[in-house]
C-alpha cells in the first residue's frame, strides 16, 4: 500500500511538470528588481520611500499579468539596506549581484552610489538611480547608469544664480554635512553665486550626524550674511533652522534637494515658517497623473510620499517598459531599450542623454507657509 501511494505520487509529480514543460506560459519566470537605499539611520524615512515607490510598481506591474518571450513574468522587489554607508553599500550591491536582480533603483545617497555602481557595471545590470544627485555618478564612463532627478549642478545652479538675481542676497553664507551630496551640492551652488556676481560672506560645515551648530552659525551671523544655503538631510536642517530662531538670526535658510518635506517641518516647529529648499522636478501635484499617484500611495501605504518615491516608481516602469519593449528581462538584451527611453513618468517627461542623465531636468524652490511647503518658481536646469 505505501508502495502504491509512493508510485501515485510520484507519477502525480511527472504529470505536472510535464504539462509545465508542455504549457510554459503556466510556469512563471521570476524577475528580480534590486533596491538599494537606507531603510535604517538618519536617512531611513526617505530610504522607505525609494523602497515604497518600487514596490508600487512592481505591483501595479504583477496585476497586468506581463509575459516576456511568451511566458508569464512576476516581478519580485529585492531590497537590501545599505544603511547610508559606502562601506554597507558596496556588500549589499555584490548581494543584489548574487541573487540574480535584472535592474537595480538606488541610490539616496551620493557617497554610497560612487563606490556601488561599478560593481553593477562589472556585472552588466543598469542603475537606474532616483535620488543620488552627485554629478560624478554618471561621469565615471559607465554605461549602465541612469538617472531620472536633476544632478547638485543643475539643482544647485539654480540655487545660486537666482539667490544672486531675484532676492539680490547681498552677503551669502553657505554649510554642507561633508557627505559627497552636501559638499558637492554646495560646491556647485558657490560657482553659480560667482558666476551671477554674488558674494561668499561664510563657509561652514559640519558632520551628517551632529545636532549642534552654535559655532558655525555664531560665525554666520557675524559675517552678517543675509541668506544661508544648507546641503544635508531634512532632520539636520530642520535642528538648524530651530537654532538659527533661537539665535535671534534673520539669515534667510535655503534648503538644498530633499529637505521640502513633512519631516523638515515636524521637527522645525514654528520655526518653519518662511524656510526655502530647492527640490527635483516640478511639484507632482501640477503633473498630469501626479494626484493620481499621491492618491494610489497614500491608500497602498496609509502615508503621504515624502521626496522620492515618485521618482523611484518611475525608475522601476522605466525598467520594466525597456524589458517590455525588447521582449526580455536578460539585461544585456533589454539594456539598450533603457538607453533610448522615451517614457512619461509621474515626475515628468525622461530621456537620457549621452551621460545617462535627464535631457530635460527641472528644479522647483519651495517655501514654508502656514505650516506648508509651497512652489514659489520651477526652473529649467538646461
Amino acid at each position: 500500500m505505501r508502495n502504491a501511494s509512493r508510485n501515485f505520487f510520484t507519477a502525480g509529480l511527472t504529470a505536472v511538470a510535464m504539462s509545465l514543460a508542455c504549457n510554459p506560459s503556466i510556469a512563471q519566470q521570476v524577475v528580480k528588481i534590486g533596491v538599494s537605499a537606507p531603510l535604517t539611520g538618519a536617512g531611513a524615512a526617505n530610504g522607505k520611500d525609494i523602497e515604497n515607490g518600487v514596490r508600487l510598481a512592481v505591483e501595479e506591474a504583477n496585476a497586468r499579468h506581463p509575459k516576456l518571450g511568451g511566458q508569464e513574468v512576476r516581478f519580485e522587489l529585492d531590497s537590501v539596506d545599505d544603511q547610508g554607508d559606502p562601506r554597507i553599500g558596496v556588500q549589499v550591491a555584490q548581494k543584489l549581484v548574487d541573487d540574480g536582480v535584472v535592474a537595480v533603483v538606488g541610490y539616496y545617497n551620493s557617497g554610497v552610489a560612487l563606490p556601488a555602481s561599478p560593481i553593477f557595471a562589472k556585472a552588466g545590470i543598469p542603475l537606474i538611480d532616483p535620488a543620488a544627485t552627485n554629478p560624478a555618478i554618471t561621469r565615471q564612463g559607465l554605461k549602465n547608469v541612469f538617472r531620472i532627478i536633476v544632478t547638485d549642478a543643475q539643482n544647485s545652479g539654480n540655487a545660486g544664480k537666482y539667490a544672486v538675481t531675484v532676492p539680490k542676497a547681498q552677503r551669502i553664507a553657505v554649510m554642507d554635512d561633508r557627505t559627497a551630496f552636501g559638499q558637492g551640492t554646495v560646491d556647485e551652488f558657490k560657482k553659480a553665486v560667482v558666476a551671477a556676481g554674488g558674494h561668499i560672506v561664510a563657509s561652514e560645515y559640519t558632520n551628517d550626524k551632529a545636532v549642534e551648530f552654535n559655532a558655525q552659525l555664531t560665525n554666520i551671523k557675524a559675517a552678517n550674511a543675509d541668506l544661508l544655503y544648507f546641503a544635508g538631510l531634512d532632520n539636520q536642517a530642520a535642528l538648524l533652522t530651530k537654532r538659527m530662531k533661537q539665535l535671534g538670526m534673520r539669515t534667510q535658510f535655503v534648503g538644498s534637494g530633499g529637505i521640502a518635506d513633512s519631516i523638515f517641518i515636524s521637527v522645525a516647529g514654528s520655526a518653519a515658517e518662511g524656510a526655502m529648499a530647492w527640490e527635483y522636478g516640478r511639484p507632482v501635484e501640477s503633473l498630469p497623473q501626479g494626484k493620481a499617484f499621491a492618491a494610489k500611495f497614500r491608500k497602498r501605504f496609509g502615508a503621504d510620499t515624502l521626496t522620492y518615491a515618485p521618482f523611484a516608481y518611475d525608475c522601476a516602469w522605466v525598467a520594466i517598459n525597456a524589458m517590455k519593449q525588447a521582449n526580455s528581462a536578460k539585461p544585456e538584451v533589454f539594456m539598450p531599450a533603457l538607453r533610448t527611453t522615451q517614457y512619461d513618468g509621474i515626475t515628468g517627461k525622461i530621456a537620457f542623454d549621452s551621460y545617462g542623465d535627464l535631457k530635460h531636468p527641472t528644479s522647483t524652490l519651495y517655501q514654508v507657509k502656514g505650516a506648508k511647503w509651497m512652489p514659489v518658481t520651477t526652473i529649467s536646469a538646461e
